[in-house]
């Protein structure tokens, strides 16, 4: 039997609704699950949507106008809300994201800046933000933050939490034992201390309590060498500290636009496109479905593991 995934169409304005409108239309993503998308029903007929909708209309939206605004945000925040109230239902296997606009949101009056941020609140977790591109595994510490926030934020106890949650996720692969690299924060690892002392203070005390723990973890690697350990398969997954460190090499990789985000700790599955909305080419009938595709073939493997 086939898992059946809800995926929410993400901002009106952006390309979510082409990017799900032609990922359906792929016979072998037909073939891997039953799918209803929650979403604007013009924006999706636009695309070229054509069944399976629960529809969360934007009232007053322009679709021939693109970019941020409150309208759009308000509507793909609904369609995220009752997406959790249909998969605490059980109604559904996993959820794909089609990708929402964070200044959307905050002109929506939404105090959440994205579905992480969403998703930590709504079920008191702390999930883990991964992305998949074949072989490479990355996945975060920290999520959307101003740089300026992320040493406050790097705190023993939570990397170890998301290295524990990466190790799980990388068994869900079909790891046995896995291997992490960590990266370190600061420029050379901080140099022994005379760029940062977060590799002496946090970093380092947090792997050894990690390897007595059992866990394979290597590091604080600079990010250069922790990235060059992973693609010569030295480590199955790499744990960065913040969003660049995993998204600036993972985006430059080829095949990068196959990359899957999958978000690990929830009681559900979920997985998403690894891009934005893209409001400079919407409507324009060119927007690439390939990491829609893979995330909803993603979540339709998951799924079926589930079961």
């Amino acid at each position: 039997m086939k898992p059946h995934i809800l995926i929410t169409a993400g901002d009106p304005l952006g390309i979510g609704p082409e990017i799900i409108a032609k990922a359906l239309a792929v016979q072998r993503t037909r073939a891997a699950a039953d799918f209803t998308v929650i979403g604007d029903t013009r924006a999706l007929k636009k695309a070229g949507f054509k069944s399976g909708l629960i529809p969360v209309d934007a009232a007053g939206l322009d679709l021939n106008k693109r970019g941020p605004c409150a309208c759009a945000g308000l509507a793909s925040f609904k369609a995220v809300k009752l997406a959790l109230k249909l998969l605490k239902k059980g109604a559904f296997d996993a959820l794909v994201t089609a990708p929402i606009s964070k200044e959307s949101w905050h002109l929506a009056g939404v105090r959440h800046t994205g579905h992480t941020e969403l998703f930590r609140d709504e079920t008191g977790l702390e999930p883990l933000m991964a992305f998949i591109l074949g072989p490479v595994r990355a996945a975060l510490v920290t999520e959307h933050l101003a740089l300026k926030h992320i040493p406050g934020k790097i705190k023993k106890d939570l990397v170890m939490a998301k290295t524990f949650l990466f190790s799980d996720a990388l068994k869900r692969t079909g790891i046995a034992r896995p291997r992490v690299i960590l990266t370190a924060l600061n420029p050379h690892a901080g140099d022994g201390g005379l760029l940062g002392m977060e590799e002496i203070w946090v970093l380092k005390p947090a792997i050894a309590h990690l390897r007595k723990k059992g866990l394979r973890v290597a590091g604080p690697a600079p990010t250069d060498a922790a990235w060059a350990a992973h693609l010569k398969g030295l480590a199955d997954g790499i744990l960065c500290l913040y969003h660049d460190q995993a998204l600036g090499p993972l985006k430059l990789l080829p095949g990068a636009g196959r990359a899957v985000h999958w978000t690990w700790g929830l009681p559900f599955i979920r997985t998403s496109p690894a891009h934005g909305t893209a409001f400079d080419i919407a409507g324009q009938g060119i927007a690439d479905p390939s990491s829609m595709t893979e995330a909803l073939l993603f979540a339709a493997k998951l799924a079926m593991k589930k079961g």
